[in-house]
Formats: C-alpha cells, structure tokens, sequence
C-alpha cells in the first residue's frame, strides 16, 4: 500500500486511526488543551516550533 492508500479516509485502516486519534489525546494532553481539528492542533505545533527556532 502507497501512502495515499494508507491515508485514504475511506479505507485507511483502523488500527492506523485508532493510534493517530492517541497520539492526538497524547499530544493534547501534554500541551494542556484539546484541539477541534488537526489543523489546530498542527498550527500550534508550528507556531511553538517557529518561536523556539527563532530564540536560537
């Protein structure tokens, strides 16, 4: 399977989407908030990322 194949909504598998919905709690716990969608989640991510690089 391609990666397409893998992430396709429609067929990925569901063992791939159970473990991504845990590392989501996981990484939500550990910033101390909930995100509604991954583009929230993966937004903060990068904005933590941009402020750490740009101290060095």
């Amino acid at each position: 399977s391609s990666l397409a194949d893998l992430y396709d909504p429609l067929t990925m598998p569901p063992e791939l989407s159970k473990a991504h919905l845990r590392l989501d709690t996981l990484v939500d716990k550990l910033y101390g908030r909930a995100f509604n969608h991954d583009a929230d989640r993966v937004a903060h991510l990068f904005t933590l990322y941009a402020d750490a690089t740009q101290r060095t």
